[in-house]
């Protein structure tokens, strides 16, 4: 069983990312922390029930990790394209406890699996060998948190709140298709589009809001 565990501004800086989500929600996502093992960092933002956002962009003042980057953060090109085209919450990430089961059957999607941190993991991620978004960001990037949930006491609570999230894929029924096959809960409601596309409706003190 998979269930969403968290949405992703996937920004070509962190700057853009904070601005567009600014822009979108009317609110100041506070900084989250620097991934020293994956040369990222991010700013986060509850949205209610467990679930929060994550802005996330390549750390310019990190030393580049031993493998390629999580979120296609190393194909700047393409992060640049998609970002200018509109496409800015850029995927999302499934939580699970059996990573490894998962794996042994969609690994040829969602990639390999790398424990992390590398000096004292404690939790698993799943990155395909050249760090691209699983099917362009169409299947989720998977988390395994070994049996201890994501504590929310670090993440800022700004009375954010997710009422929905959508996917629109021109692929629509084999995507749904898919989200069945490896049981999927709590994803995306997924429509028929001409191009991948997500958007989320979020409750915020101002009134409901747009991300996308």
């Amino acid at each position: 069983m998979l269930a969403l565990d968290h949405l992703t501004v996937i920004a070509p800086t962190l700057a853009e990312g904070v601005a567009h989500v600014r822009t979108c929600l009317d609110l100041d996502v506070p900084f989250g922390q620097r991934h020293s093992y994956m040369g990222s960092w991010n700013h986060l933002l509850q949205l209610g029930d467990g679930t929060y956002l994550e802005i996330v962009a390549l750390d310019p003042e990190a030393a580049a990790p031993c493998r390629a980057r999580w979120f296609g953060l190393d194909d700047q090109r393409l992060l640049r394209a998609d970002w200018d085209a509109g496409r800015r919450l850029r995927g999302w990430v499934a939580r699970t406890d059996a990573i490894d089961a998962v794996l042994a059957t969609h690994g040829r999607i969602f990639g390999e699996k790398v424990a992390l941190p590398w000096a004292e993991p404690s939790f698993d991620f799943a990155i395909p060998p050249d760090g691209s978004l699983p099917l362009d960001g169409a299947a989720p990037s998977l988390i395994d948190r070994r049996g201890k949930p994501r504590s929310m006491a670090t993440i800022a609570d700004l009375g954010a709140r997710l009422e929905s999230f959508a996917l629109k894929h021109p692929d629509a029924a084999a995507i749904s298709a898919l989200y069945r096959e490896i049981g999927i809960t709590g994803g995306p409601e997924i429509r028929r589009g001409p191009a991948l596309r997500y958007c989320a409706r979020i409750g915020t003190p101002r009134g409901p809001r747009q991300l996308s």
